[in-house]
């Protein structure tokens, strides 16, 4: 076995320059840390905010029609007196009724199932 001189395993004090660039490196490497741990806070906070808050747009969508399990839901729609239905379209809770009254132009009438009640009256006019 070789014998290990203490000289060797003594650190050797470094020439200025790369003492200087050591300091450097060690400041940057620093520097790069504190950027990381603000970020790494900064999405754990978010995180957390998602988390809990409360979402104020959830009331407004209770108003959506939910089809109970033992018996389909009913409801009734009162559409004018001789109103002619062309069309109808399904969103959500509303129904939209597309067609005309005779002698009239057309209609779109769009009926709220959760609510019962007709929730726009729109005529239609061509130019």
């Amino acid at each position: 076995m070789t014998a290990i001189e203490p000289d060797d395993q003594e650190d050797k004090p470094l020439d200025p320059a790369m003492e200087n660039v050591r300091r450097k490196m060690v400041k940057l490497q620093l520097v790069s840390a504190g950027v990381m741990l603000v970020m790494l806070m900064a999405v754990l906070g978010t995180i957390v905010y998602k988390l809990t808050r409360t979402d104020e747009k959830a009331p407004a969508q209770t108003s959506a029609a939910v089809v109970p399990s033992e018996a389909p839901l009913n409801a009734v729609a009162a559409l004018p007196a001789g109103f002619t239905v062309t069309n109808v379209a399904l969103s959500g809770s509303q129904v939209l009724f597309y067609g005309k009254l005779p002698g009239a132009e057309p209609r779109a009438i769009v009926f709220d199932i959760g609510t019962g009640h007709i929730v726009a009256d729109i005529t239609v006019r061509t130019n």
